[in-house]
């Protein structure tokens, strides 16, 4: 990532297009902590885009689009339509042109589906509209304190048996717990993928998606991120078959998803 220095020790992030999911509450605060970062010099950015279905969310209602209390960095734009259709061609567009991407991020919402995941499983039909791309339960659950299988194959999955605050960074020291954080959730699914491969299955490296803090509470995954990943699913797609876990995922907390691609119904390599 491009940066730049307001202060010889106070660099800022220079980010391009940065699209917020969801207008609503967590929308709302977002916006309001990325002001007070530009404000404060520690972040800037080409495009700041929130999207939402309803051309009425709080967004729009409560005065955050008001390009007056925007004047250090460009106001944010509000994209009406949903989810999935917007990171269809916008990820779409990044897609073709990844260069123009390097800096580009979203910022996730706690409650939103594993949107990420969708956009690969949405491009992996496309180019494969004769192979069986699937999404299938994972066989057993990750070992995490806690974590839930969802009924449209997500698993959610974390480290915290507590409530967490909306704004916490994920510190080395938990603010809960008030001692070490001894736990990082893309660690766990590499190690979760290399348990699967020692039960004699070929599954290949988790693509991770990782949500880490950027500024004044506000965390970000790079969609360069998401672009390696579509690559290395084609790449994977030259085998008769595969699978791997997708994960977006802070260090504690995260959604995963088991992708499976067949030429056919045949057993996946590693299974008799």
């Amino acid at each position: 990532m491009a940066g730049a220095t307001s202060a010889p020790d106070r660099p800022v992030q220079q980010l391009g297009a940065v699209a917020v999911v969801g207008g609503g509450c967590y929308g709302s605060y977002y916006l309001r902590q990325l002001a007070r970062a530009a404000r404060a010099g520690a972040l800037r950015w080409r495009e700041l885009l929130v999207v939402d279905r309803n051309a009425a969310c709080a967004v729009a209602t409560n005065g955050l689009l008001d390009a007056a209390g925007w004047d250090v960095a460009p106001a944010p734009r509000l994209v009406v339509g949903e989810w999935s259709a917007f990171l269809a061609d916008w990820l779409g567009r990044a897609a073709s042109d990844p260069s123009a991407a390097d800096d580009d991020a979203v910022v996730p919402s706690p409650l939103m589906p594993h949107l990420l995941f969708g956009w690969l499983v949405a491009r992996a039909r496309a180019r494969w509209p004769e192979r069986s791309v699937a999404i299938e339960p994972l066989e057993r659950p990750p070992s995490t304190p806690w974590e839930r299988a969802a009924p449209d194959g997500t698993h959610y999955v974390s480290f915290a048996e507590w409530m967490c605050p909306i704004n916490c960074i994920e510190p080395a020291l938990c603010p809960v717990i008030r001692g070490p954080r001894t736990w990082s959730m893309p660690v766990a699914l590499r190690s979760y993928a290399r348990a699967v491969r020692d039960e004699g299955r070929d599954v290949a490296d988790p693509l991770v998606f990782h949500c880490t803090h950027r500024a004044y509470g506000v965390g970000m995954v790079d969609v360069a991120d998401v672009l390696a990943a579509d690559r290395t699913v084609e790449r994977l797609g030259a085998a008769e078959a595969f699978e791997l876990l997708v994960g977006t995922v802070s260090h504690c907390h995260g959604a995963v998803n088991r992708l499976v691609v067949r030429r056919d119904a045949r057993a996946l390599p590693g299974r008799s």
